[in-house]
């Protein structure tokens, strides 16, 4: 069983870590000039210290997950999402990929299961281990699994950017990957860049619509690359 998979994430909003960060900001060395100095700290610091908030939205020491999309081979794409409770998302999950498996081979076998997503192996499911621990919520195991597989192993685990580009590869955007096979790209509305502006904005039920849809193509993708259709 294939399973295609995409998270999407925000920075943290927890004030001690932006509190954290924020102290960390450091003036660049290349301003000496005592002016300068007072004009970094007066127009420019704010701003280094909101980048390095929103960082987190990339690395999931600090950062959280907003929605998790969800495909199982040709099933319709799912989703669970929240701005606020982490570790509903991360029981979602886990809980449907235990349904699927037991539903479709009668027991809960993780060997069953391959994981599909582009850059799955460089983000999405280092974010996502990162996340559990934190919450102190086990990954099925079919993730744990995919999680201590080798980048290029496509049979535990098949990272559409690593299968094209190679490990150490330029990277491939999946919108890129998209246009030069002909499949819809899902970033014409959204992208990962817009994602906490429309999550501030009360636009979540967007986010995942955005989210299923990139698990939708990843999988079109990854079809056209084992020659599926």
């Amino acid at each position: 069983m294939d399973l295609f998979f995409d998270l999407e994430t925000i920075p943290s909003r927890r004030d001690e870590v932006c509190a954290y960060l924020g102290s960390s900001v450091k003036m660049p060395g290349t301003i000496k000039k005592q002016e300068s100095i007072d004009a970094w700290h007066k127009n420019d610091k704010k701003d280094a210290q909101d980048d390095a908030v929103r960082a987190t939205s990339l690395d999931g020491t600090f950062g959280n997950i907003c929605v998790v999309g969800w495909a199982f081979d040709d099933s319709a794409p799912q989703c669970a999402y929240s701005e606020i409770d982490e570790a509903f998302l991360l029981n979602e999950f886990n809980g449907a990929i235990e349904r699927e498996l037991t539903s479709q081979r009668g027991r809960d076998d993780p060997y069953q299961v391959r994981v599909v997503g582009h850059n799955v192996t460089g983000f999405d499911l280092r974010f996502l281990m990162q996340r559990c621990i934190v919450n102190g919520i086990k990954p099925h195991a079919a993730l744990g699994r995919a999680m201590g597989a080798k980048p290029w192993d496509g049979h535990i685990v098949f990272d559409t950017m690593v299968q094209w580009s190679g490990v150490g590869g330029k990277n491939k955007k999946l919108e890129a990957l998209c246009m030069a096979l002909g499949i819809h790209s899902p970033k014409e509305e959204c992208n990962g860049s817009l994602v906490w502006q429309w999550v501030q904005d009360g636009r979540i039920e967007e986010v995942a619509e955005y989210c299923k849809r990139d698990v939708v193509a990843t999988r079109e993708v990854f079809r056209r690359m084992v020659y599926q259709t």
